[in-house]
């Protein structure tokens, strides 16, 4: 309903802002004891993770799909750990050995929680079930994460904001001229007018951030308008490329939302859906451009 969502959008925003406030506060503190930056906002990922976690089973669950809430939870952990460990290795092997352990961990994961069980039906389904989990809730959410450990999280604000700005450009234009539908077997609201008014936004929103980067500290966080432009444009065409995968998941599960944990707007990923998809193209983006 309209008026949980004044409500619940509100608080969520002044909860993020404020988690965002206080780990860039410790940032100093972190560095002085020798410890990676974004402690607090790690802390924060890994709620998300379990969150994320859950909602997955409940899809799984809703398609008639052996799955395990334990075994999904582990693996989005085993999955956000392994992601943002990977940027503390020393070397490029010691990378894909992080990573390629917390994958082979999610499916070990799986396997346990079948010999409990005792049973091999619905074996294959609770493996794959327990590694959707694990890159959903665990190795795209770890890409913020990666670029947390380079910038200000108040780098990771302006790109979830441009993502997300493509969502509204895409409403209101959507709604006003849109005519030609993009994809109507999955998402019959969407159109093509829709997308290309929220490609717009976002491309002025990203550009317009990074102009006031400008004024950040850090040369990190210095994001040259060309970059802000490009990375709006992009975050705004794989965002909806998100959105639609959700939309998928909960039409195959007969789910109307991810979720009730958010009054008004649904589940984590509903509100996630299209930010966590552009966490690969932002951490890629800003490691070519600005470091």
């Amino acid at each position: 309903m309209l008026w949980q969502r004044l409500i619940t959008g509100p608080l969520l925003i002044a909860l993020i802002l404020a988690v965002v406030w206080f780990d860039a506060s410790l940032d100093a503190w972190s560095a002085a004891r020798g410890l990676p930056p974004g402690l607090l906002l790690f802390g924060f990922a890994c709620v998300l993770a379990l969150l994320i976690a859950r909602e997955i089973v409940a899809f799984l669950r809703g398609a008639g799909l052996s799955a395990s809430l334990f075994a999904a939870s582990i693996a989005a952990l085993l999955g956000l750990v392994g992601t943002s460990l990977s940027a503390l290795a020393p070397t490029s092997v010691g990378v894909s050995g992080v990573l390629s352990t917390a994958l082979a961990a999610m499916l070990v994961t799986a396997l346990l929680r079948m010999a409990r069980e005792r049973d091999p039906k619905g074996a294959l389904a609770l493996a794959g079930g327990t590694l959707l989990a694990g890159i959903y809730g665990g190795v795209l959410l770890g890409f913020w994460m990666l670029v947390r450990l380079e910038h200000s999280p108040w780098i990771l604000v302006g790109a979830i904001l441009t993502t997300k700005s493509c969502d509204i450009g895409a409403y209101f234009t959507g709604m006003s001229i849109g005519r030609h539908k993009m994809i109507p077997w999955l998402s019959p609201k969407k159109t093509w007018e829709g997308l290309a008014g929220g490609i717009i936004v976002a491309t002025a929103v990203g550009a317009g951030l990074a102009h006031l980067s400008a004024r950040c500290e850090s040369p990190a966080d210095q994001i040259p308008m060309w970059v802000g432009a490009l990375g709006g444009a992009l975050v705004a065409v794989v965002g909806q490329a998100g959105d639609l995968a959700e939309s998928a998941f909960k039409r195959d599960s007969g789910l109307k939302d991810s979720g009730r944990i958010l009054p008004g707007m649904g589940g984590v990923l509903d509100v996630l859906d299209s930010p966590l998809f552009t966490g690969p193209v932002v951490y890629w983006l800003l490691r070519f451009t600005t470091t």
